[in-house]
């Protein structure tokens, strides 16, 4: 029996190591991406015109801000910006409605009631009533920076196989608790880093749900969102990539978004995302046409990050927790302790090389660095668990899936 372990435990370790190496070469690509960047603006002779859609349902606490930032973006082409007011009880219409009135390029859309309920649904309505050449999605929550949207048109027109453009969300919320701090710093790195080294190994980005544009002919080539997903920025970024178009990275665009200050909301949100990024894979499985080209890649990643990673660091935890018991005795004990040794090494460094490419780097947030591996990085793995269930609970059931929103602070 130890000598079966002895051998899981190595195999164990080795894919570790892969997984390893892979996520420290992204890492290291996106910063150079990051450095790399231009930041000049591409002047065109004629801007396309854009659609800004904000889905909202009850977002009075956060919509001012929002709806305020929106109408300040700088766009020198034909700009309509829709907040789709998705039967609010609170006082986003009322909002919405005196944006409406002091900015004629703002529309208050009152969505017509529906299912299934959620975010994709709603955006599939303003982009019905839409018409411009670009669709720019940001969600009620968001304050891009005046320069965020012509970043992303920027990009977008540069090359016909783009589909769009990806930008980069910030944490507003950053430095209100612990919890908000580690899901900052959680960002940098995979919002910033990752996402521009997939970018430049692979030429794979993925929208993000918010700061994130596609052309209305590949919107209308894709079908739109897909109505059932509750991750739906990954699922159409899946589909996009199926009809061979590319999805860029504009690290420069930025919004600020705020971010759940409660465990139990953070609980909820990740967990709706776990359950979408599940759907996608099962969805992935079935229909081979979106494992088409570059689409390889990203079905190996999310398999791996799902599926294996997960698998891995629990064969880990029950190995860590039977030596304590003393339970089992493994004569491999050198690479064992450098693996783990590296693998919280590595995930530091990777989250202080993000702070410092921000100019969020400071002893707290080193420290943060540091707990978060035994913190933060471990819950995730009961969140995927919850997603699990939830998952196989709804196919069972036949149920829609429950789009969760995220309380606003």
């Amino acid at each position: 029996m130890n000598k079966l372990f002895s051998k899981l435990v190595i195999i164990t370790s080795i894919l570790f190591w892969v997984l390893i190496l892979y996520y420290s070469v992204l890492t290291i690509l996106g910063l150079i991406f990051k450095i790399k960047e231009r930041n000049d603006e591409r002047k065109l002779v004629e801007y396309p015109s854009v659609d800004i859609l904000i889905p909202a349902h009850n977002e009075g606490i956060v919509i001012f801000e929002t709806l305020d930032a929106m109408v300040n973006l700088y766009y020198p082409g034909e700009l309509n910006i829709y907040l789709l007011n998705d039967n609010s009880s609170d006082d986003t219409g009322k909002i919405a409605d005196y944006f409406a009135k002091h900015f004629k390029n703002l529309y208050h859309i009152k969505v017509p009631l529906g299912t299934p309920k959620g975010k994709a649904r709603v955006l599939n309505y303003g982009f019905s009533i839409s018409k411009g050449d670009m669709v720019v999605v940001y969600d009620a929550d968001n304050q891009p920076e005046k320069m965020a949207l012509i970043k992303l048109v920027e990009k977008a027109v540069e090359n016909e196989k783009y589909a769009g453009a990806v930008g980069y969300v910030k944490t507003i919320n950053m430095y209100k608790n612990a919890l908000t701090r580690m899901i900052g710093l959680e960002f940098m790195v995979f919002q910033l880093l990752m996402q521009s080294g997939r970018w430049m190994l692979f030429r794979l980005g993925s929208l993000t749900g918010t700061n994130m544009l596609v052309k209305r002919k590949v919107l209308e080539e894709v079908g739109g969102w897909d109505a059932y997903a509750l991750a739906e920025d990954a699922e159409l970024s899946v589909r996009i990539y199926s009809k061979n178009y590319l999805l860029p990275v504009v690290p420069s665009s930025v919004t600020w978004e705020q971010e759940p200050e409660k465990l139990n909301v953070f609980i909820r949100q990740r967990t709706r995302w776990m359950q979408g990024n599940l759907y996608l894979i099962s969805k992935i499985i079935k229909d081979k046409n979106m494992t088409k080209g570059i689409n390889k890649f990203n079905t190996f990643q999310m398999v791996s990050i799902y599926y294996l990673f997960v698998s891995l660091v629990i064969a880990s935890d029950i190995w860590f927790v039977m030596g304590l018991l003393g339970k089992i005795k493994i004569d491999y004990q050198i690479p064992l302790l450098i693996l783990w040794f590296e693998t919280l090494w590595i995930y530091v460094v990777q989250i202080v090389t993000s702070a410092v490419v921000e100019r969020e780097i400071n002893l707290k947030n080193i420290i943060f660095a540091v707990l978060m591996y035994f913190t933060y990085a471990q819950f995730w793995i009961y969140l995927v668990l919850k997603g699990y269930f939830l998952q196989m609970k709804g196919s069972f059931k036949k149920v829609e899936p429950e789009w969760d929103k995220t309380l606003r602070f």
